[in-house]
């Protein structure tokens, strides 16, 4: 192909030098002589592809070592470019330099023809060493252009050509061994699988005559099912005919069941007219014998000349429980069973007469300890108000402290705030508080200490955990 080709726009080119001018400035090429009057130049010869990339690498090479001055317009900016760059970037101005420009590919040759050394000095004789590299000598025989140069590029395309052709006979020569090798390797293997083919032949032929055998057994084994089943036909139609005399048995007797029913429910609502009728009589008979003991307590109560009392139990405990004795009343007897059902807390209180007792801290701390104990108090007296308001049963609310504290808020109606005494805990207070209670009064204690729990429970009061008090809490 033609060297020059068309090259990278960013380089700046200048206008191509016409032949006269290429006569005028670099005179005859070298190891030529010069014609006696200007004729046209023969044409750039045809380079293989091999022989163009060699010549620029050769030029690119040697170009920054040309002074500044030598260095064509066009090129200087390559000059500057990176060795790797420089032949892949710049090979089109190049190519169209050395086509344009005799001087410049004189000084290019120079310098070229310098460091190849003898194998410089045989292309200029134009002659080409039969151990050089064609196209190395292809080259150079377009640079120094000795006598016979284009012989030497043609003589170097036509070995590139060989070379060419012996590799695709070579790639052919290859693939061709290769198929053989796998015609070869696909022979064997379908000699390995006809073999397996023969083995699993054998063993089928030998299922086959396994299946057949047992193909003759199951066509015995199917008759003698065959005549099982007729054999079984025969007594199902007569089991039938003995579950059907059976049913009509069955149904005769679940008639003479459903009448003996009927009467059974004729006599059960004789008998539920009498039992309510019955009722009735007891009812009347209770209603007469409470009136009667109603007015038997009224009547007690003026013979005694008994007055409403100022004070409740709990009053007393209060103001004098630490000169009292720690005695239990005689014939106190259980009354209470110990229950954790949240729900119990709301039957108990409702009980005539009830008396809530509760164990302050321990259910504060419980349902709100994240508060200082201030605002714990406050909000269990509050809410323990409410509790008095709606059920107006008695309130009692136990805080540990060896004197009042301040800063509680106003007591509400119904609710007592205690606070024990130096040297005597809250659980000792509040079991003074049960023991001072009559036999028979409902006292609810609410804590979640086991000890103060079977401590009241002895004394017949009903112990409940703090949980059940703080979600009644939530609920108001």
């Amino acid at each position: 192909m033609p060297l020059t080709e068309p090259h990278d726009d960013r380089l700046q080119q200048e206008e191509p030098v016409d032949a006269a001018r290429d006569v005028g400035e670099g005179g005859p090429d070298v190891g030529e002589g010069a014609p006696d009057e200007v004729s046209l130049p023969e044409p750039e010869p045809v380079l293989p592809e091999p022989v163009r990339q060699r010549i620029v690498a050769l030029t690119a090479t040697v170009l920054p070592g040309l002074p500044a001055d030598e260095v064509p317009v066009p090129l200087r900016r390559v000059a500057k470019f990176a060795p790797n760059r420089r032949a892949r970037l710049g090979a089109p101005a190049i190519a169209a330099q050395l086509t344009a420009d005799p001087l410049f590919r004189q000084r290019i040759t120079a310098r070229v023809l310098a460091d190849t050394g003898d194998l410089g000095a045989a292309v200029l004789e134009g002659t080409a060493p039969a151990a050089a590299d064609p196209v190395e000598v292809a080259a150079l025989a377009y640079l120094a252009r000795p006598r016979g140069w284009r012989e030497l590029i043609e003589a170097s395309g036509a070995a590139v050509r060989a070379e060419a052709d012996s590799a695709v006979v070579a790639e052919l020569v290859r693939e061709a061994e290769q198929r053989a090798t796998r015609a070869e390797h696909d022979r064997a293997v379908a000699r390995v699988e006809a073999e397996k083919l023969r083995d699993e032949l054998a063993r089928v032929r030998e299922e086959l005559g396994q299946l057949r055998e047992e193909g003759r057994q199951l066509t015995r084994s199917l008759r003698e099912t065959q005549a099982r089943e007729r054999k079984a036909t025969e007594l199902l139609a007569t089991e039938r005919g003995r579950a059907t005399r059976a049913a009509a048995d069955v149904d005769a007797e679940l008639r003479r069941v459903r009448a003996r029913l009927a009467e059974a429910e004729a006599a059960a609502g004789v008998a539920r007219t009498s039992a309510k009728e019955a009722r009735s009589v007891d009812d009347a008979r209770l209603w007469l014998l409470l009136e009667t003991i109603g007015q038997a307590a009224v009547g007690l109560r003026r013979e005694l000349a008994l007055d409403p009392v100022d004070k409740l139990p709990a009053d007393f405990v209060a103001d004098a429980f630490a000169d009292q004795s720690g005695t239990t009343p005689a014939g106190t007897a259980a009354r209470a069973r110990d229950t954790d059902d949240p729900a119990r807390l709301d039957q108990l209180l409702a009980l005539p007469r009830a008396h809530l007792v509760v164990d302050g801290y321990n259910v504060t701390k419980r349902g709100f300890g994240e508060m200082s104990l201030e605002q714990q108090r406050k909000r269990l007296i509050t809410g323990l108000g409410g509790i008095a308001a709606q059920t107006g049963d008695e309130v009692t609310v136990v805080f540990d402290g060896a004197e009042r504290m301040h800063g509680l808020p106003p007591t509400p109606r119904g609710v007592r705030v205690l606070f024990s005494r130096k040297g005597e805990t809250a659980d000792e207070l509040i079991r003074r508080l049960v023991r001072a209670e009559p036999p028979g009064r409902p006292v609810v204690v609410v804590s979640s200490d086991r000890e103060v729990a079977d401590g009241v429970r002895r004394h017949g009061a009903y112990p409940l955990g703090a949980d059940s008090l703080l979600r009644r809490l939530s609920r108001s």
